[in-house]
């Protein structure tokens, strides 16, 4: 098929640090070519996936421009960009209502963010032109009414992430600054536990300093360390040498990068039973999932007794590339194959009523083709 990837215009693809949309839609884009596809990913200039790419923005506009009029401005491009493929996958919010422009377009999206109250209405209201793709069972249990046309986990490249051997000592705590993330409660039980904690976490917005002075930076010194924001080789080595990742989200994330990557390191995950926790830790094999701070504690206890190469197994069967690639071609197939059905029947009806209403009246002149013959049928619309 010729498929077309239209990625938000704030991130490079794939992102040179944090960026999870970013780095799902690299591992889609470049699996999909494998799986002997043809790609075009629209994107900005900057981003370095190995496809054929298109773009507006030179540079990766970050929120530092007109929000939803530079997004806006990029889907529009898109979209003259990408009309010809057989189905475009946008993963922008004001593309898929741009989208009703192009009836002949199959376009499928996907929300990469919780269904609230603003986000529902909005798939709601594209729904029934344009499918809607979950990333989780727990996310799409909450679509507020949304029709869900799938729910694809996400995957990555496993060969891309080496097996640590966890002999650095520490825990990890790898994501944003955030208490939607709990750095503050993975600071809190990793001291109580006695575990040294390295924080590896993107800190740019006003928000995320103002929360880290707040409510971070105090619990620093000893064996709490903030190591910055890393990405690339520098994010492996930290996985990879790590005890386990601590990751006690306190919101209900729709998935989770952050733990197939550990888990594809070989690196167990402590994390609170929130979101889609549980459909990535498999409690007591590949990590713990706990209801608090206390059990928090206890579950760094017992992470040594974890087997790691059980962590890498696990990714491998249920979370690689192939399987989500797979899982992706499946849904456009079945769109792509269920809209030439509904053309197929419109043709037909078409056929069948100019069939009537010559019948009907008998002196109305036949349509003429190209070489001037009569034509027996009304040409059918496609």
């Amino acid at each position: 098929m010729r498929i077309a990837i239209v990625a938000p215009p704030w991130v490079p693809v794939p992102p040179p640090a944090y960026g999870g949309t970013e780095a799902v839609l690299d591992t889609l884009a470049r699996g999909l070519i494998a799986a002997g596809h043809d790609v075009l990913l629209y994107a900005t200039g900057d981003s370095e996936c190995v496809v054929p790419r298109a773009w507006t923005y030179d540079t990766a506009a970050g929120f530092r421009y007109g929000g939803v009029a530079t997004e806006l401005r990029h889907v529009v491009d898109a979209y003259d960009a990408v009309r010809d493929a057989d189905v475009v996958h946008d993963h922008t919010l004001v593309g898929p209502l741009y989208a009703t422009r192009f009836p002949n377009v199959a376009v499928v999206t996907t929300n990469h963010g919780p269904f609230t109250h603003e986000l529902a209405a909005l798939y709601r209201a594209v729904a029934p032109r344009v499918p809607v793709i979950a990333i989780s069972h727990d996310q799409a249990q909450r679509a507020r009414g949304v029709p869900i046309a799938a729910v694809i986990h996400h995957g990555l490249d496993v060969d891309r992430f080496p097996v640590g051997d966890g002999r650095g000592g520490y825990a990890l705590f790898l994501g944003r600054m955030s208490p939607d993330k709990g750095v503050h409660t993975a600071a809190a039980a990793a001291r109580a536990a006695g575990m040294p904690l390295r924080i590896a976490a993107k800190m740019r917005e006003p928000a995320e300093h103002e929360y880290f002075r707040a409510c971070v930076e105090p619990l620093l010194g000893g064996d709490v360390e903030y190591v910055g924001e890393v990405g690339g080789s520098d994010k492996l080595a930290l996985l990879g040498g790590a005890s386990c990742l601590l990751n006690p989200i306190a919101w209900c994330e729709p998935f989770g990068m952050v733990m197939i990557e550990a888990l594809a390191c070989g690196t167990p995950v402590v994390a609170t039973n929130r979101g889609a926790a549980t459909e990535i830790v498999r409690d007591g094999c590949t990590g713990f999932v706990v209801d608090d701070g206390d059990d928090l504690v206890t579950a760094l206890y017992r992470v040594a007794d974890l087997d790691r190469a059980a962590c890498r197994r696990d990714v491998e069967e249920r979370f690689s590339a192939q399987r989500f690639v797979a899982d992706h071609v499946a849904l456009y197939e079945g769109i792509v194959d269920a809209r030439h059905a509904v053309r197929r029947k419109r043709g037909l009806a078409t056929l069948r009523a100019s069939t009537a209403f010559r019948a009907d009246f008998p002196d109305v002149p036949r349509p003429v083709t190209r070489d001037g013959r009569v034509a027996e049928t009304m040409p059918a619309r496609a």
